[in-house]
Parts: structure tokens; C-alpha cells; sequence
């Protein structure tokens, strides 16, 4: 790869600015060697940027810890999840996506790639990877709430098929664990909605085998992780 195209490739600069860049020493190979020309041909894993290596150069797979009051949207107004993370990571010619939605007022795991096979095989229907989530209520859990759930037979408004399987945990009248591997429009909320207790607060605990608490970031942070974990 040209070290020009390296540079534009992983966000850090353009091609025609990757000439400066070079010029002002900041790209060497591993061993401290520096690169002058754009068009030298390199290996993301074995060059330095500014003395680090390079970001990612497989492919980025993150975790963040989404706090409330921000969209996971490339487009609307407002605090995005994106403005959490580096701005040359949006420059990354792949573009970086989050893996599936969490809603304005929902906080917790979110998964981010550039992998769009990664991506896809995390949201495919058949993949069904288990996603378990806190919540409070503003109304009272019903007895039978986690027998109506796991029947896997809940009907939502504007849906033409009912609710797959899920599991509910009541950890006290108004507060408890639910854990699907769907990925519908506001589908916890209105779950939760439909059997008359709606939902105060939402946060997502896991997605597979990855747990938040494992992770230990506070609200904003971020840290990679192995996607293999997902395979």
C-alpha cells in the first residue's frame, strides 16, 4: 500500500496532505526508519504514525459505554454517540457504524465496527446473539410477564409477527433483567409497554458473550475488543 493512501485510508490525513506529513518526519517504519516519499509502499502493522502504530489495521471493533441523551445517528442534530471517539476515525475510509441501535434514552454496551461483515452477522435475524438489559418501570411488573414473554407469542402494535422468546427476570416490583436476541424498533420498551408497565430507565448489560461490568468503562469510554469473541 502507498504510504499516501495508508494515511487517508485510516483517517489520519489526505493524499494531498500526506506529503507534509512525511516531510515533517512524523511516518517511519517500525524501526524508527523514516519515509519520505507518498508513493513508498508500506504495511499498516509495521508503520508509525507520530511514533504509534497504526489504528486498527485489520478493521475497527470497539465497545462503548453509551450514555443517555445521545444518538446513535450519523445524521440528526444534537450529541451523536461519534462525537465520543476520535474525529480520524470518522475519516476512515470504510466509515464506521454502530452495531445495531440503542434509542436517545437508553445507555449501555453499544458495539462500533467498519466491518460490515462483522456488522451484518451481529444484526442478521438468524444470528440470534442475546442482548440482556436493566430496566425500571413506572407501573408494577405483572406476575405473568415472564411467562407471556417466554411463550414467545407477544403481539406489538404496527408488527405482523409476534415477539420470538425472551426471557424476564423480576428483580422487584418495578425493576428486573430482560434478555432477547431480536433487534426490533424500541422492542424492550414496548414489550415492557404492552404488558402494562412501561418503561423509567433501560440500559444495556451484554451483547453475547461481552458484558459492560467486565469492561469496567465509565459513561463515554471505550475500549477494543477481540471479535472473535462473536465467531
Amino acid at each position: 500500500m502507498r504510504t499516501d493512501a495508508l494515511l487517508s485510508q485510516y483517517g489520519y490525513c489526505t493524499r494531498r496532505e500526506a506529503a507534509l506529513w512525511l516531510k515533517a518526519g512524523r511516518i517511519t517504519r517500525a524501526d524508527g526508519t523514516p519515509i519520505r516519499r507518498p508513493a513508498e509502499h508500506v504495511q499498516p502493522e509495521e508503520t508509525l504514525v507520530d511514533g504509534k502504530p497504526v489504528e486498527f489495521p485489520r478493521g475497527l471493533y470497539i465497545a462503548l459505554h453509551k450514555p443517555v441523551g445521545y444518538t446513535c445517528s450519523h445524521r440528526e442534530e444534537g450529541p451523536l454517540v461519534y462525537d465520543l471517539l476520535p474525529p480520524r476515525w470518522l475519516r476512515r475510509s470504510k466509515g464506521i457504524n454502530t452495531v445495531g441501535r440503542l434509542d436517545k434514552e437508553t445507555s449501555g454496551l453499544l458495539l462500533i465496527t467498519d466491518d460490515g461483515q462483522f456488522l451484518h452477522a451481529l444484526t442478521a435475524p438468524g444470528k440470534k446473539v442475546d442482548k440482556t438489559y436493566h430496566f425500571t418501570t413506572a407501573a408494577p411488573i405483572p406476575a405473568d410477564a415472564p411467562q407471556i414473554f417466554a411463550a414467545g407469542g407477544l403481539m406489538l402494535n404496527g408488527e405482523d409477527t409476534p415477539c420470538l422468546p425472551a426471557r424476564l427476570e423480576a428483580e422487584s416490583a418495578c425493576a428486573g433483567r430482560i434478555t432477547l436476541h431480536e433487534g426490533r424498533y424500541h422492542q424492550v420498551r414496548r414489550m415492557l409497554a404492552a404488558v402494562g408497565a412501561p418503561v423509567l430507565t433501560l440500559h444495556r448489560l451484554s451483547v453475547g458473550p461481552l458484558c459492560l461490568d467486565a469492561l469496567q468503562l465509565a459513561p463515554g469510554e471505550w475500549a477494543p475488543i477481540d471479535p472473535a469473541l462473536f465467531a
